[in-house]
């Protein structure tokens, strides 16, 4: 319909594809949170692209999160949905944030040296993000005893990556997933990588299995 609207359709493929929101504005849909209640995506904005989100509730009327004049994206709710990680490029880089939801009470920085691609685990304890180097972070967080701010922990490296440019740069889709314990983690990688040659292909002939 529109340019980039937002969809929903049945994940069993059975049924047709409800229209859920149709702007002037492109819209990248970022996360669901569990409960089913929001829908969080990013709209291109005057300064880049902005933070919404939309309830699926009542009269489906969006609202801004995060709105600068800088570029935020890649929005991810927390377990219990009360916070949202993105990143931001405030600094001048990208960076990861948290900040309260629905309602901002301030937000902090979790990242030190770059980051994008957010990824809560599933206890809602830590963020996994991908560095500026390419490496898959860990950095732990807790929430404040009176459930308004949050205590980042020191960012603690994993395990490199290969992945290019054009999986850790603007709009780019996640280039991995994280194990609910966290204990895992499944990442694209290049088929090829850069300055190997291609693995020769052995055909056989007139070959027989016993």
């Amino acid at each position: 319909k529109g340019f980039l609207s937002l969809y929903v359709k049945p994940a069993s493929g059975a049924g047709s594809e409800e229209l859920l929101l149709d702007t002037p504005e492109a819209k990248l849909p970022q996360d669901w949170s569990r409960d089913g209640q929001f829908i969080l995506y990013q709209s291109s904005g005057a300064g880049g692209w902005d933070l919404w989100a939309m309830p699926l509730t009542d009269d489906r009327k969006p609202f801004p999160v995060v709105q600068t004049k800088f570029s935020e994206r890649e929005g991810q709710f927390s377990p219990d949905g009360k916070w949202i990680a993105y990143t931001s490029d405030e600094t001048g880089q990208s960076q990861i944030y948290v900040q309260a939801f629905p309602k901002p009470s301030g937000k902090w920085q979790i990242s030190v040296n770059g980051g994008v691609h957010p990824r809560w685990r599933a206890d809602g304890k830590v963020i996994f993000y991908i560095g500026a180097d390419r490496q898959l972070m860990a950095a732990p967080v807790r929430i404040a005893a009176n459930g308004q701010a949050v205590e980042p922990g020191t960012p603690v490296a994993l395990f490199a990556t290969e992945l290019p440019d054009t999986a850790v740069g603007p709009n780019t889709r996640p280039p991995y997933v994280v194990s609910a314990d966290g204990q895992r983690f499944l990442v694209r990688q290049p088929a090829q990588r850069e300055g190997a040659t291609a693995p020769p292909i052995t055909v056989l002939l007139n070959w027989k299995g016993n």
